[in-house]
């Protein structure tokens, strides 16, 4: 019998029918039990030693998480790679023209929910851990892949429960096959070195009220909170010679409302895109100057988000040095598969790769395919770019750990 190459395992036909699979499974955060369960089936079938890793967040959101790990040991001893993706979505939008969950194929592009971000990825660390372990005899170390549920919910708790759970210690790299190049508007092959942080807090104002017939008598919310919006909106925020700049977007408004009177409440909700500098304190602080030039009358209040613990209230800036080991064996290793240089970039929001790049401190990159419109109508991925991100995972594994 004919020994099979890495070429029967990731090829275009494998590739298609496995994102097509996944795509056609309606799986929105909080709901992804039926994806986890084709995962697992199709990793049990191939050999692969699957396992349901249960989790439930009790504080905030009451959430009974799955995920679907695999952890694949060598002969001796060696690296400890991590594999993670997440097979959740966001909800279906409006504005379709193509079926969301029909996987269409049209000119190379597979259309549907969750294509680019991030089944396609998904898919290639199947594919390549497959083609790993049916293409190599003996290896070092180990393979953890992890394919996790909500990255898209509010606290990207299947990733934060790898972490709480020690999964993810003694891990020596991390590969995340988000959609770097359509996140970081570069054209495949992009790899991310890293990624900004991201935090989630509301200002309250407190008012008094009056008729509006005399708004002189009264102190209008409203008002005071839309001076420190503007105020906030006119900050300088830090910059990052890797990151960039952090950024400020008001993302929530609440006020007013009662006919014929000054509002005496109001309160704002502000997303924070931060850079390496910017914690919590300089967050604070950012406010604290917003308000005093801002001349408010009011009183005000600052708080973050409530979470589940304080880890994971929201995420942490990280990079990772262009001179580091690992990260020279990726730019061989896209180099190698795709005949190009990898073009340097880094991730311009927030996702699970900022638990694994900040909290459990691992070298994490950021490398997959390409497409347009995730988290939108008609979302693709290409998927070539699919199939050579798959190989370069495979290249990576093998240069790395035999």
């Amino acid at each position: 019998m004919t020994m099979k190459t890495v070429d029967d395992y990731l090829n275009l036909e494998n590739t298609t029918l496995l994102v097509g699979d996944l795509v056609k499974i309606f799986s929105p955060y909080f709901q992804e039990d039926t994806v986890m369960e084709f995962a697992y089936d199709w990793l049990k079938i191939r050999g692969l030693e699957p396992f349901y890793h249960r989790y439930h967040e009790k504080k905030v959101t009451q959430f009974k998480g799955t995920n679907v790990i695999g952890r694949l040991k060598g002969d001796h001893e060696g690296p400890h790679i991590l594999l993670n993706g997440h097979l959740d979505t966001v909800e279906i939008c409006d504005g379709w023209k193509k079926d969301p969950l029909g996987a269409e194929v049209e000119d190379g592009k597979l259309y549907g929910v969750g294509a680019l971000d991030m089944k396609s990825g998904c898919a290639a660390i199947m594919l390549a851990v497959e083609a790993f372990v049916k293409t190599t005899p003996s290896f070092n170390g180990e393979i953890i892949y992890t394919l996790v549920s909500d990255e898209e919910g509010p606290y990207g708790l299947g990733t934060d429960a790898l972490l709480l759970d020690g999964i993810t210690d003694f891990v020596d790299a991390a590969i995340v096959p988000e959609p770097s190049g359509s996140f970081a508007n570069i054209p495949f092959p992009c790899l991310c070195l890293g990624a900004r942080g991201g935090w989630n807090y509301t200002v309250t104002v407190h008012g008094k009220s009056s008729h509006a017939a005399h708004p002189e008598l009264g102190i209008d919310a409203v008002e005071e909170a839309a001076k420190i919006m503007l105020q906030l909106k006119a900050m300088e925020t830090k910059t990052d010679p890797k990151l960039g700049k952090g950024s400020i977007s008001v993302i929530d408004f609440k006020g007013g409302g009662v006919a014929c009177s000054v509002p005496d409440l109001a309160s704002f909700t502000i997303f924070r895109h931060t850079v390496k500098g910017e914690n919590l304190g300089y967050l604070r602080q950012e406010v604290e100057e917003a308000v005093k030039r801002a001349g408010i009358k009011g009183t005000w209040s600052m708080k973050f988000r409530d979470a589940p613990h304080p880890e994971n209230g929201g995420y942490h800036p990280y990079t990772i040095s262009e001179s580091n080991p690992y990260t020279k064996t990726m730019q061989r290793c896209i180099k190698d598969v795709t005949g190009k240089n990898a073009e340097i970039s880094y991730f311009p929001s927030i996702g699970d790769f900022n638990y694994l790049g900040s909290r459990a401190k691992i070298p994490t990159y950021v490398f997959g395919p390409q497409g347009i419109d995730f988290h939108g109508s008609d979302e693709y991925v290409v998927l070539e770019t699919v199939v050579d991100t798959s190989k370069v995972i495979y290249a990576y594994l093998r240069e790395v750990l035999t």
